[in-house]
């Protein structure tokens, strides 16, 4: 069958161009011929395959066999064994992936021992000043494996409830037990690992009490409670698997501080202000024993990083404040991160929900670095990049060299440059699935499309760049076959970025894919990369043909 594709160039004639199937590089072809014997691969020789280039060691004759079951639906197959376009199809196929999907990190450690996926204002809908507040985004947020939602909790207009809203802007509010309900139906879908809810609070007592009501009745048995107000350690992820812990500054109310809404504008008859003031009684023991993270900044005027010995916390300080302080405490903030738990949220000019680098907080050990996960973007791609580790639970281990001190009792310094630890290379072969994910003329209207491939490291500051491939024209099925090394000093933290983009001569290229790799799980060899959209959905065809490998420093 003839695949043609007619593009209308003007009223007097078409250009007519031959759809290409996509057919193995010459890379491949070489690699089937190295590894088949009478022109068809065996299990055995997928095996060897297996173990020898892809650098699995222990690949199994029943994993070389399931990639055979994978393929006996294609005409191509064959009993005897894989014939070039059979290994082809397996190589670009879900089969092969570019990292691993399960979680394989130890779990055992303090939650201070890991990156969390993180959150802010996970009720938004939208902008930070007029959009609504909603469950969908928290839902949404928590699907994806993310696991610290945070809401602000506000007095209703009528004072008698508790709503969620930005406070001190146009955003609609949502009430607190949708949003509550809607955590509890949706916590442990994505991941089993526990869901940390941090609390903005801007409520009274009397409201701290129907919130403790409320959260203890929709959470029940889910609800982690510490014994104690205060904790040395952190629990583990595995110890707190399908809990939620409420995250919070404790209350502190003295009889001058409270308020009193009798006396002022507001008639209330006297047998109502008696309740509220039982209620105001009972608010600050219900409400402390909900928090099993306390928040806040240490008292009596001790340095922000001052860890005390006989109790954790966790402190939040805003990307502006972190980057002020890694300045001149580099070296504090990641002692300080071993125990305590580090909370970094966008500025407050990000009125348009967009994110900042999130290297800095992770390089200096921040557990939390929360994102507004309702937009899209490079910096969230990178957040997800980051995620797609550890099999996607929203936990991934922080590196040694962030949990240990040295000699001296000193802790790693971010600011002092480390020598080249390895080189990754990075092999773009080719890519496909434009043309069935795609209108044809989604890129040109008189023609295929010339697609490049942008790629990259997102890491600290002498790791990251980013390089691109030529592009190639008129091609839905392009073979770049261009190879590019990256020199890492922390590949623990690196991620790997991939963006497609059709070439404009304008300069304003047109968007065909990205996705972002956590760069210690990449699986050497030649793997199918699979591309996602702006929002990070995945596209059902369009993937990249890629081949990795480490050279290690000596």
């Amino acid at each position: 069958m003839s695949n043609k594709q007619s593009f209308k160039v003007c009223f007097c004639f078409k250009r007519i161009f031959r759809l290409k199937v996509a057919e193995p590089p010459e890379d491949i072809k070489n690699l089937f011929n190295q590894y088949a014997e009478n022109g068809t691969i065996t299990i055995d020789n997928l095996q060897n395959f297996l173990i020898e280039f892809q650098g699995e060691p222990n690949a199994t004759k029943e994993d070389a066999q399931a990639i055979f079951n994978s393929l006996r639906h294609l005409n191509i197959f064959q009993r005897k064994g894989l014939h070039l376009d059979a290994f082809f199809r397996y190589l670009l196929g879900d089969l092969n992936p570019p990292f691993y999907s399960k979680v394989h990190h130890d779990m055992n450690a303090p939650l201070a021992h890991y990156f969390l996926f993180t959150g802010h204002n996970s009720y938004l809908t939208g902008n930070q000043l007029s959009s609504d507040s909603s469950v969908h985004p928290i839902i949404n947020a928590l699907l994806q494996g993310v696991r610290v939602i945070e809401l602000d909790l506000w007095p209703n207009s009528k004072k008698n409830g508790v709503e969620v809203r930005h406070g001190g802007t146009l955003t609609s509010p949502v009430e607190l037990i949708k949003c509550l309900r809607a955590i509890k139906d949706n916590a442990f879908i994505a991941s089993e690992y526990p869901v940390v809810i941090t609390f903005e609070d801007h409520l009274p007592s009397n409201l701290q009490a129907k919130v403790a009501k409320m959260v203890t009745e929709t959470f029940g048995e889910t609800l982690y409670s510490p014994r104690s107000e205060f904790i040395m350690e952190f629990p583990s992820p595995d110890s707190l698997k399908r809990r939620i812990l409420i995250s919070t500054k404790p209350p502190e109310y003295h009889e001058s501080q409270r308020p009193r809404e009798s006396g002022a504008t507001d008639n209330k008859q006297d047998n109502e202000q008696d309740d509220q003031d039982e209620d105001e009684e009972n608010a600050i023991p219900e409400y402390k024993q909900l928090i099993a993270i306390h928040a806040g900044k240490p008292k009596g005027g001790l340095d922000i990083w001052h860890i005390d010995p006989i109790k954790v916390r966790r402190l939040s300080l805003s990307e502006q404040e972190l980057e002020n302080a890694t300045r001149t405490r580099g070296s504090d903030i990641v002692r300080f991160t071993q125990r305590n738990l580090l909370r970094v949220y966008p500025k407050g000019t990000r009125l348009d929900s967009s994110n900042y680098d999130p290297m800095l907080g992770w390089t200096h050990g921040a557990q939390m670095v929360a994102f507004n996960m309702q937009g899209y973007g490079k910096y969230l791609w990178i957040m997800n990049g980051m995620f797609r580790a550890n099999g996607g639970c929203g936990y991934v281990k922080k590196p040694d060299f962030l949990l240990a001190l040295g000699p001296n009792n000193e802790a790693f310094d971010p600011n002092e440059p480390l020598p080249v630890k390895t080189n990754l290379k990075v092999k773009v072969y080719m890519g496909e699935g434009w043309h069935s994910d795609f209108h044809h003329t989604h890129f040109d209207r008189y023609s295929p499309p010339d697609f490049f491939v942008r790629v990259g490291i997102a890491g600290v500051p002498n790791d990251t760049k980013m390089m691109e491939t030529q592009p190639i024209e008129d091609q839905w099925v392009p073979i770049w076959n261009e190879e590019f090394i990256f020199p890492l000093s922390v590949p623990e933290l690196a991620v790997l970025r991939v963006e497609v983009k059709e070439y404009d001569t304008s300069g304003k290229h047109d968007f065909g894919g990205q996705t972002c790799l956590p760069i210690p799980e990449l699986r050497t060899g030649i793997r199918a990369v699979p591309l996602h959209n702006r929002r990070g959905q995945r596209y059902k065809s369009v993937r990249l043909l890629m081949g990795f490998d480490f050279d290690y420093a000596e």
